[in-house]
């Protein structure tokens, strides 16, 4: 078959069936047959993947919000939507409801295993300060049994065998396996063993299979570098031999952004780093198969402070390991790659809804609290089509009760919130916050029957008030999660806004364990319960809701330039060709651009094949990389000779490879 007709062929098969819906909000799914990571351009960390017959099963670290424990579905591993929480609350004392100046911010639910035997569905997940929390039920969209181990295990991960043995492995860098009771509640006395040595380099965040008859664990280490380590076995106890690198250093080209270095103000933070290579690197995943006989792998990236997000990669399996990435570039993978092959073609789905405009009779999915809500102190009824926040009473926003919370969206997004505080009364102030560390509020404050706008930019520990009248305004958060800045604006006609206070920086930071989230809040700082305020709507808009910032150029004619470093030796002038999924040749005249195999680029007279196919995609920011299919390796602009070479195996953060591109048309 020639390969024009190929890619054709598998471009009708793969593509989903809604190309023509424009999305509102980030899909991965570019609607020709391909996608592009991460799977959602919001917080999703931990992940963990399970296939039951031909659904796929998902869930991931929730930490202090509620509710916790994501249960999501997708029939291609790209197309999710969203079943149920597993967990509606966690109220384990004080710390989970804010109270007496406790707190469990980066506490509470995280690094859950997700697995399912004889027709029910587990979640084994970890709790600060108490034993594994375990939650099970028949169907995933619950409801949802919840008991408690005997013990506590460390980031584990549970296998349950063919011989009906269940067991568990857990722990950071030695690593430990014992075999689960029958009722899953404890390990079985005189069962427990140590697989690793600390200097065996596999780190924590443990995913355990049993593929092929023999026993895998892939895991997340940090020391010397983000990377995924996997040890395999013949028998579940070992002796495991550990491969220190399966993936290693993807992370798209993102630049290492903001670090937080302490918990308090003054704030120590460090600057963007290009030349950190593993900053955002993948990490803590696992692999699955797909019906189709497909293995992909899941894993998550530090994305900076739009928080830990969640990538798909094929998987070669090589000498037995299964690495991340595409043959011949082993431990890097596409940031643009083929969708997993499905029986059917699957339409574009999204797991939420962002915008709300209150009137429904729930909260919508996409919402969680900071920590346990006070029932009694927030309503949808009591003035329909509003959301009404009843203040009580905290020292800071930091330990405000009852702020709803939903995870900001990359790579830029804008909050606007319309809200009515005639009901406020003295010492509330309500509005939009960016929760993070450090946060910024934006708020009315009612002080001596009095209303002011109000600023909080705590990294800057500063606050800028204008005097208002009006009791119903707009708030709006204009974020950047490229850049990691954000502006704040006001409006009280909803149609011209007003910029107020400074840029500000939004960081990534330990102390959370999220990104950066869209908060909604009410409290009152005279130590007693305050008015309400009512929060008629918050629209989320998006001006990059899929993988491609800027459509590809087919049928065009374009100039390539380097983004950085010397310029090419010859002109980069072409015409576009669309070979489908995603796919292109680059046309000078009567030639094509071609790749060897040793990577060497010329221009041939020939009908494209798989020599002169490029997979277009970008960076994160969102310059062109073309990626070989040749090769798998990407073309770059030499440094020192500028020369054209596919020899690259992927981006690295600080551009100086050359491999970036700009294009304009001609």
């Amino acid at each position: 078959m020639k390969p024009a007709v190929y890619f054709a062929l598998l471009a009708a098969l793969l593509s989903a069936p809604a190309q023509a819906q424009k999305p509102t909000t980030w899909t991965p799914d570019n609607g020709n047959g391909t996608f592009t990571n991460p799977l959602f351009y919001d917080e999703f960390s931990d992940p963990d993947i399970i296939r039951v017959n031909d659904w796929f099963y998902l869930t991931g670290t929730t930490m202090h919000a509620m509710p916790g424990l994501p249960v999501l579905r997708s029939k291609d591993l790209v197309n999710w939507e969203l079943l149920s929480y597993a967990a509606e609350r966690l109220d384990l004392g004080p710390a989970y409801r804010l109270e007496g100046g406790k707190n469990i911010y980066g506490q509470g639910i995280w690094a859950p295993s997700l697995r399912y035997r004889n027709g029910v569905f587990y979640i084994f997940t970890n709790v600060n300060g108490r034993a594994t929390q375990i939650y099970s039920a028949i169907n995933p969209r619950g409801p949802w049994t919840h008991w408690e181990m005997k013990r506590s295990l460390h980031d584990l991960s549970v296998l349950f065998d063919d011989d009906g043995k269940a067991y568990a492995v857990w722990g950071h860098q030695d690593m430990h396996i014992a075999q689960l009771t029958d009722d899953l509640l404890d390990i079985v006395p005189g069962t427990e063993k140590v697989l690793f040595a600390k200097t065996d380099g596999m780190g924590e965040g443990a995913h355990f299979y049993k593929i092929a008859g023999k026993y895998y664990i892939l895991s997340a280490n940090y020391a010397g570098g983000f990377r995924m380590p996997a040890a395999r076995a013949d028998h579940v106890y070992g002796p495991y031999e550990v491969n220190q690198a399966i993936s290693k250093d993807e992370g798209f080209g993102l630049v290492r952004g903001y670090r937080l270095q302490n918990k308090q103000y003054p704030f120590e933070v460090s600057p963007p780093n290009p030349a950190s290579r593993d900053g955002t690197a993948m990490h803590q995943g696992g692999i699955v198969l797909t019906e189709a006989g497909e293995w992909w792998g899941f894993s998550m990236m530090d994305y900076n402070s739009v928080g830990r997000l969640l990538s798909l990669a094929p998987v070669t399996w090589k000498d037995g390991w299964p690495y991340f990435g595409l043959p011949g570039n082993l431990g890097r993978n596409p940031r643009t790659w083929v969708k997993p092959r499905t029986a059917e073609r699957q339409p574009i789905k999204v797991p939420f809804e962002r915008s709300d405009d209150f009137s429904d009779a729930a909260l919508k999915p996409i919402w969680q609290w900071n920590h346990v809500p006070v029932e009694d102190r927030w309503s949808l009824n009591e003035r329909p089509g509003f959301l009404r926040l009843r203040a009580m009473p905290a020292t800071s926003f930091w330990d405000a009760r009852n702020t709803l919370t939903q995870r900001a969206i990359g790579p830029l997004s804008t909050p606007t919130v319309a809200l009515d505080v005639a009901g406020l009364l003295d010492n509330d102030v309500a509005g939009l916050a960016l929760l993070n560390l450090p946060y910024a509020t934006l708020g009315v404050e009612r002080k001596d029957s009095k209303l002011s706008l109000a600023l909080f930019d705590q990294a800057r520990n500063q606050t800028v008030r204008i005097p208002i009248t009006a009791t119903r305004l707009w708030l709006r958060a204009e974020c950047d999660f490229l850049k990691e800045k954000a502006r704040f604006s006001y409006s009280i006609d909803g149609q011209n806004f007003q910029p107020i206070g400074a840029e500000f920086t939004m960081i990534f930071q330990l102390t959370t364990f999220q990104g950066v989230r869209y908060a909604l809040f009410n409290y009152n700082t005279g130590k007693q319960n305050g008015g309400a305020a009512d929060f008629d709507s918050i629209d989320i808009n998006q001006p990059y809701p899929r993988g491609l910032m800027r459509p590809i150029p087919y049928e065009r004619a374009i100039q390539l330039k380097a983004a950085a470093g010397r310029a090419a030796a010859q002109p980069l002038n072409f015409t576009v060709r669309d070979l489908s999924l995603g796919r292109v040749a680059l046309q000078a005249g009567d030639s094509y651009l071609s790749i060897g195999a040793d990577g060497s680029a010329s221009l041939q007279t020939v009908r494209p094949g798989l020599a002169q196919a490029f997979q277009w995609m970008e960076t994160p920011t969102g310059e062109l990389l073309l990626m070989s299919l040749q090769t798998n390796f990407y073309l770059r602009v030499h440094p020192q000779s500028g020369a054209l070479i596919a020899d690259s195996p992927g981006p690295i953060p600080d551009g100086s490879d050359g491999v970036r591109f700009n294009w304009s048309a001609l």
